[in-house]
């Protein structure tokens, strides 16, 4: 289960705070068994900071606690708070990453199921696409989107499986495997009912609940090269 610790103090010396965290991540380095930490600071109070430090679980962030590194850092960060500092120890019962979220509802709902309202709820009307395969590499419009989905439904009976999904702030990156059944035309191949396979990876921008900006990575030339055939899926 993972783990957060939140720590609450004050300081006017938040640039030597700042200081020493880099010199204890450096120093740890290999041994921290931190993932994610973050700082803020109170709009109301300028000596008030809050930070929130993420780990596996309890058990590693026991681990963590007894590196020595870890109790000198804490000592030295003792000497710059105004005070001693809280601490909150809580077990994650419920994380929801909204943007991951909804890249996922577009793999599932929108790309894997043909749900095209979906798509509507999910995609911004100004969307960016950004595909290297495709003859004019960047497109505006939601529209772009659905006709490059239609045409890939109507060519595969297709999955996709997420190997790996990394968020970080407006940007969703997956790194995913696809299997397609050749069920119907594509780039002028009659059907065969073979199966074949390709990966790449997806980074979408989110905004205000909605997906704007897509960039698209994937050996397309493997799928041609495993089908028989050349030239651009994308060309009219």
């Amino acid at each position: 289960m993972t783990f957060v610790q939140i720590i609450d103090y004050k300081t006017r010396r938040y640039d030597d705070l700042s200081d020493l965290m880099d010199r204890y991540v450096a120093q740890s380095q290999g041994r921290r068994t931190v993932v994610h930490s973050l700082i803020g600071k109170d709009r109301d109070d300028a000596d008030h900071y809050v930070d929130v430090v993420e780990f596996p679980s309890y058990e590693d962030a026991m681990r963590n606690s007894g590196l020595p590194e870890t109790d000198k850092m804490f000592q030295e960060m003792m000497a710059l708070c105004d005070g001693m500092p809280k601490f909150t120890n809580l077990d994650v019962v419920r994380d929801e990453q909204l943007n991951k979220h909804l890249v996922n509802r577009m793999f599932e709902d929108v790309i894997m199921n043909g749900n095209m309202a979906a798509l509507e709820e999910c995609v911004a009307t100004n969307y960016i696409d950004h595909d290297a395969s495709k003859v004019e590499s960047t497109v505006i419009g939601r529209e772009s989107l659905r006709s490059d989905v239609e045409g890939w439904r109507g060519g595969f009976d297709m999955t996709f499986e997420p190997m790996a999904q990394i968020a970080e702030g407006d940007f969703v990156t997956t790194v995913w495997k696809w299997h397609g059944k050749h069920t119907g035309q594509f780039m002028g191949a009659a059907p065969t009912g073979k199966t074949y396979e390709m990966s790449g990876t997806t980074t979408f921008r989110c905004e205000n609940g909605e997906i704007t900006e897509g960039w698209w990575h994937y050996n397309i030339g493997e799928l041609q090269r495993q089908m028989g055939i050349s030239g651009s899926p994308y060309e009219s």
